[in-house]
């Protein structure tokens, strides 16, 4: 079955130079409204994602993300903020996109065209069959990603993807695809918009999902959080009170700044 290209098709607007500010935002708060429904249509496909991640990780292996322009950063940023949120080690979610850290501040577009550079840059991680690798690119086309996906496959190693696009060849090469179909960007083409939404959406289910499932929160709070900077000491402060009954601030900041978590204090104080 052919790919069908929905993200490059014709915004349902036109004139878009000729509204007002008003209808601007009305019309793209329109839109970004039918993302959480098309993400809602996908989550038996989200949930089987997770399950195996979880497995993987439990037998000591990593998750890597791996995409291209707005997809590449959208997989950076969800797992630069694995370890500040969860206390893992940066090594445990890895982001790799075309065109290595400078692109997530510059465009380097023609990067996402080698098949093969998305399967270099994962061997420099010793990628191996105890790893997930999930691609992410909102066309379901850029050869950086499938290229990657179908080389993992040929080695063993299982894979993911998140699209925006039907039948894709990134979906194709991918053992737990996940097709988030948001239907034609405001902005003809601009998938950095509902696309990268849906995208967003997906990832914080599968890194929160994956972490409490590993252990990394307790009852709804982020028990392991690197303490960091005043924000997160109070807030770690009063959860460290909350959780032990210490009912002085200072001695519950300094139990926690000494331990360097709110579980770490906890398990040292109750044991």
């Amino acid at each position: 079955m052919q790919a069908e290209k929905i993200t490059e098709q014709p915004s349902y607007y036109r004139h878009l130079e000729q509204m007002s500010v008003k209808d601007i935002v009305k019309h793209i708060n329109e839109e970004d409204k039918k993302v959480a429904q098309a993400v809602e249509k996908v989550l038996p496909q989200v949930e089987n994602l997770i399950e195996a991640t979880v497995k993987k990780l439990e037998k000591g292996g990593r998750l890597f993300y791996l995409g291209a322009g707005t997809s590449g950063r959208l997989g950076v940023l969800d797992a630069s903020e694995c370890p500040p949120t969860y206390g893992v080690p940066a090594s445990l979610v890895v982001g790799l996109m075309a065109g290595g850290d400078e692109a997530l501040r510059f465009g380097i577009e023609d990067a996402e065209d080698d098949p093969e550079g998305g399967w270099r840059d994962l061997q420099e991680y010793n990628i191996s069959v105890n790893d997930m690798v999930i691609g992410i690119a909102a066309s379901g086309t850029t050869p950086y990603v499938w290229g990657a996906l179908k080389h993992c496959r040929e080695q063993g190693i299982e894979t993911g993807c998140i699209v925006c696009n039907p039948n894709s060849i990134v979906a194709k090469h991918a053992d737990y695809p996940i097709e988030v179909i948001v239907g034609p960007e405001f902005v003809t083409g601009s998938t950095r918009m509902k696309s990268g939404t849906a995208q967003k959406m997906v990832l914080n289910m599968i890194s929160t999902a994956v972490m409490i499932r590993r252990g990394r929160v307790y009852d709804n709070r982020m028990v392991h959080m690197q303490i960091s900077n005043d924000k997160l000491v109070d807030r770690g402060t009063k959860m460290l009170m909350e959780k032990t009954g210490i009912m002085d601030y200072e001695e519950a900041r300094g139990l926690l700044l000494e331990f360097g978590s709110v579980q770490s204090a906890v398990e040292k104080i109750t044991k």
